[in-house]
């Protein structure tokens, strides 16, 4: 009855939240906003947050790294769409209908607690309904909420649950890097990007994505290159946090911040570092890292071989490996959207 009581709650809040009218459609975390009923969907940060903290409650488990969770499971749908459904809600955490189910049971849209425990399916009721649904968010969180709790609830007890859900040291990191942004930041409204360097100052860019480069043998050009005099401050594009700072042979001073969407945005050529990056800090759009230079193709502290400017990468990470994607596209939108926000509209 508590259960049922305290999930009730969280529901309660997520439908009754302040309707945001501008809000519509699929949201840019990639979940589906709350419905009010009048056809005008609320907040999906407010609405998630409400969930999360709902079974936090019931669990004990703290919002942060039940959200650090739901986020990399979200990360890895996207890169794995071959793979992985995608899920519609306000969760992503993802289970089969075998997993949800049990291997054995031979209804694999089963959403009977007691028949699904029977075949040692994973599915729980999670809001108190007398149904295990996997398509029910309160359900699939719940279930993933007690998944964690069987391994205890002592400091280390949260990453040990985490390497034997996943079995991959990937993951567990990812999760543990998303915990800090969530609890240095304290809100799940994290999806605002800017361009990496000011928009007044005097840059030019262009795709240049794939091109061949010859310097340390032949390779392809993974990022795109924004030419800047020296001493232009490069910005965080995103919120994350910094995982690597210092010298690499091909990109010189150069500093790699992990987004909370599991992507690693890659800053080569600087000319220094800001004082405040440090490996394991938390960033936010806007804050300057370093500064454009011509750093690189050489033992450390080699420059001055190429004209200045920021070598601008992105890479996903699948769970296994990081991947290179085209960053041209989302820099001309970052760059269109601030752009925007400065005057107003």
């Amino acid at each position: 009855m508590l259960k049922q009581f305290l999930l009730s709650i969280a529901l309660l809040a997520v439908f009754t939240l302040p309707v945001r009218a501008e809000t519509g459609g699929a949201n840019a975390d990639g979940s589906a906003g709350a419905n009010t009923g009048t056809g005008s969907p609320v907040s999906p940060h407010e609405a998630r947050l409400a969930l999360l903290e709902g079974v936090s409650a019931l669990t004990g488990i703290p919002w942060t790294h039940l959200a650090a969770c739901d986020q990399y499971e979200r990360a890895m749908t996207r890169a794995n769409l071959k793979t992985r459904e995608a899920k519609e809600g306000l969760i992503a955490i993802h289970y089969s209908d075998r997993q949800w189910a049990g291997d054995l049971n031979p209804d694999k849209s089963d959403t009977d607690p007691d028949t699904i425990a029977f075949f040692g399916g994973a599915g729980l009721d999670g809001d108190g309904d007398g149904k295990a649904d996997r398509s029910n968010d309160a359900d699939v969180l719940y279930t993933f909420a007690r998944r964690l709790l069987e391994f205890g609830t002592g400091p280390d007890d949260f990453r040990i649950a985490l390497w034997e859900t996943y079995h991959n040291s990937r993951a567990v990191d990812r999760i543990m890097q998303f915990v800090q942004i969530y609890e240095t930041l304290g809100t799940l409204a994290l999806e605002e990007h800017v361009f990496p360097l000011p928009l007044d100052a005097h840059y030019t860019y262009r795709s240049t994505w794939g091109a061949k480069r010859g310097w340390g043998g032949l390779r392809i050009h993974e990022g795109t290159d924004i030419f800047a005099g020296y001493g232009v401050p490069v910005r965080s594009t995103c919120y994350g946090i910094v995982e690597v700072k210092g010298w690499n042979r091909y990109g010189g001073w150069r500093v790699g911040i992990r987004s909370i969407h599991n992507v690693y945005h890659y800053y080569a050529h600087l000319s220094g570092f800001h004082q405040s990056i440090e490996v394991g800090r938390v960033v936010k759009p806007g804050d300057v890292i370093g500064w454009v230079g011509s750093s690189g193709y050489g033992r450390q502290g080699t420059s001055g071989k190429f004209p200045p400017h920021l070598h601008y990468g992105l890479y996903r990470d699948n769970g296994y490996f990081d991947w290179s994607f085209d960053p041209y596209p989302k820099l001309r939108q970052w760059e269109k959207e601030e752009r925007n926000r400065l005057r107003g509209k």
